[in-house]
């Protein structure tokens, strides 16, 4: 009995600390690792994270970008760090999709990062030339039938959540559609209003004063229901593409094995940051809906885009550059 006793007071001694320390986090600085150049929309919106969680929680958070590979460079520095908190990822589409596309990862996507939040989505828009001749999604599908072979879509890059929407475009529909990719979106938007690509997706606000002035047509967006910023634009799954949904999105993992309390506090202080007038604007702006889920949430949605990408690169068959 006595020894019972001791022993639960020496686990109770144990978790103290623990308890202490989730209490105390932060008590040094934080590196927040971006996957991708600095100037990209991931590195902007990691940085515009970094300084509020700065101010909010009185320790310096630090970008560090860690750029290569499909953003598996990054995700693999972050997989080795101690799960402390203090090592986290600023993870985005591309991180499911370098799951499939990268053989041979010496971590696992799923079971290595523990989630802190999903900060947003952001859909992506099909466009088309002006001179395609189908006007719609449905339209699209009936040509693209009759015409084996001879549509053809544009991205910026191999293995891009712009890429693979047009493979799972392809994959729901039956439809053939020739991928011509691009080193960024610029000189694809080029070749789009020139007409040598028919097709593209891309980022809402890429795309939109393209849209708005006239110089290329949207067809769809890739969102379950239609965006704010083109209210006049159906959906792919309202154009009749059952379950059709892709985002691009921007969320916080850290590595697996992080204390709760300490996810906790992370996840807390995520969402306060997503609610501030001016984040919230910046976000708004730039096409994206507001989710701030917790981190269960988060980690189911990691798991289910890590699955539905796994059929669609398997399907397309797409190797890394």
């Amino acid at each position: 009995m006595i020894s019972r006793i001791i022993a639960v007071l020496a686990l109770a001694a144990l978790a103290v600390p623990l308890a202490a320390g989730a209490q105390d986090y932060p008590n040094r600085p934080v590196r927040l690792i971006v996957a991708f150049a600095p100037g990209t929309t991931s590195d902007i919106i990691g940085r515009m994270f970094a300084d509020k969680l700065t101010q909010q929680l009185g320790q310096p958070f630090v970008v560090e970008n860690r750029t290569g590979a499909g953003g598996t460079i990054a995700a693999d520095q972050v997989t080795k760090a101690a799960p402390d908190g203090y090592t986290l990822l600023m993870s985005t589409a591309a991180l499911p999709v370098s799951a499939h596309v990268y053989p041979g990862l010496k971590y696992d996507t799923v079971k290595d990062f523990a989630s802190v939040t999903v900060i947003s989505h952001s859909p992506l828009l099909l466009a088309a030339n002006l001179n395609f001749p189908p006007k719609n999604v449905q339209e699209l599908i009936q040509y693209a039938r009759a015409n084996p072979g001879k549509v053809n879509f544009g991205s910026a890059g191999v293995g891009t959540s712009h890429h693979l929407t047009g493979e799972k475009l392809k994959l729901d529909t039956g439809i053939d559609m020739l991928h011509v990719p691009y080193k960024g979106s610029g000189p694809a938007h080029i070749d789009l209003m020139g007409g040598q690509i028919q097709l593209m997706f891309d980022n809402i606000v890429a795309l939109l004063p393209l849209v708005q002035s006239g110089k290329v047509r949207a067809l769809a967006v890739s969102s379950a229901k239609r965006h704010p910023l083109l209210p006049q634009v159906p959906s792919i799954q309202e154009a009749g593409v059952k379950d059709f949904e892709t985002v691009a999105w921007f969320g916080i993992v850290a590595p697996a094995g992080t204390p709760k309390p300490v996810l906790a506090r992370l996840n807390a202080e995520t969402v306060k940051a997503i609610q501030l007038p001016d984040v919230n604007k910046r976000l708004l702006d730039g096409g994206s809906t507001i989710i701030g889920n917790n981190p269960e949430e988060a980690d189911r949605f990691l798991r289910d885009e890590v699955e539905k990408w796994g059929k669609v690169v398997r399907a397309a068959g797409v190797k890394p550059n």
